[in-house]
């Protein structure tokens, strides 16, 4: 994923996630799912576009589409009011995609660990949507929307910046090692402080990854 790319799906991530929070009303929210989902269609078409046949390039770039369509779709039933268990299904689509892609970051020459990490933690987050839209477990909105938030940080932010910086060092085990357990322990003193509640919003969309 391009690092300018990251960085705005961090942002989204955050925004999202203060959404589901209830810091956030739905409908400012959505603008933000706009410009950067459209951004995360524009960018993998150009890639793709200009790839010359090389598939791994076209492989790094057809992941990009999962966030792109995602976004759109949430602003699109921010806008609307829709129901959103065609998104909760979409959603668990993306989660199934996000553990194949993080099984190829773990595989694939040049190997890249951290960021198999960092798709496991979508496919994490992803999932909760699946659950908390498509199979109605509201009682993990709010939950959902603190790792959305989180993950905007860790997962968009803090990695584009040393992208853009020329300092990831994602091949590195010890760098993967620290983000599973960053996201194990996070994720792990989160639950029992937000499961059972709902989200704030009425929004019936996704904090979105």
């Amino acid at each position: 994923m391009g690092s300018v790319g990251l960085l705005y799906v961090g942002a989204v991530l955050f925004v999202n996630g203060a959404m589901l929070l209830g810091w956030v009303k739905g409908t400012s929210a959505a603008p933000l799912n706009v410009f950067v989902g459209l951004l995360q269609v524009f960018t993998p078409t150009y890639l793709i576009v200009t790839a010359n046949g090389d598939t791994g390039q076209i492989l790094g770039a057809s992941g990009l589409y999962l966030f792109g369509f995602t976004y759109l779709y949430v602003a699109y039933n921010l806008f609307f009011d829709l129901d959103g268990s065609g998104l909760g299904w979409f959603s668990g689509f993306v989660a199934v995609c996000a553990v194949v892609y993080a099984y190829l970051n773990f595989t694939r020459s040049p190997t890249d660990p951290t960021f198999g990490v960092i798709w496991l933690y979508w496919a994490f987050l992803w999932g909760l949507f699946w659950l908390v839209l498509a199979r109605g477990a509201e009682h993990l909105g709010r939950y959902t929307g603190a790792v959305a938030a989180v993950e905007g940080w860790v997962t968009g932010v803090l990695p584009a910046f040393l992208l853009l910086t020329g300092n990831w060092k994602g091949n590195q085990a010890g760098w993967a090692i620290a983000w599973a357990v960053f996201g194990v322990l996070a994720f792990g003193l989160l639950y029992p402080r937000l499961r059972g509640t709902r989200t704030a919003t009425t929004a019936p969309a996704p904090a979105a990854a």
